[in-house]
């Protein structure tokens, strides 16, 4: 699983003209799964980021986190994070999951995340057209790939 996380002071998802997901202070989690992925990335991945120190404490530091301060979270899944560019313009998405494989991973992953919040979670919808806007706070802006657990 690929992820983008970006702690943002507020951020919303629009599908058809219709706001169908909008936090303020948190984070807006875009997550891309290949066929590899699986429950072990999930958990791994839903702590490392529920868990991710980049939020101020009260000396101006990045020493706190999502849970710490209670936050929200918009997860929004996005297959075009595992495109590959190296030949030509077209970027390649061979490596994104198709539906019936990435659905059920993103379902289970939102859930984990919920888990290890305590709280609902927000997301936009799974393979939809949509409108993700963000003031992105700091700007912070982490990648994480749970191939590469670093």
């Amino acid at each position: 699983m690929k992820t983008v996380i970006q702690r943002v002071s507020e951020s919303s998802v629009i599908i058809n003209n219709e706001i169908v997901a909008q936090i303020q202070k948190g984070l807006l989690v875009l997550v891309g799964i290949e066929d590899a992925d699986n429950q072990e990335d999930i958990v791994w991945l839903a702590s490392k980021i529920a868990n991710l120190r980049i939020f101020a404490d009260e000396n101006d530091v990045m020493n706190l986190s999502l849970k710490d301060i209670d936050g929200d979270m918009v997860v929004v899944s996005q297959f075009t994070l595992h495109a590959l560019t190296k030949k030509g313009n077209r970027p390649s998405y061979i490596k994104a999951s198709k539906p019936e494989i990435a659905i059920p991973l993103y379902e289970s992953f939102v859930k984990q995340m919920e888990i290890e919040l305590g709280k609902k979670v927000q997301t936009g919808q799974f393979g939809a057209d949509m409108k993700v806007s963000l003031i992105n706070d700091g700007p912070v802006t982490i990648i994480i790939d749970t191939k590469n657990k670093e």
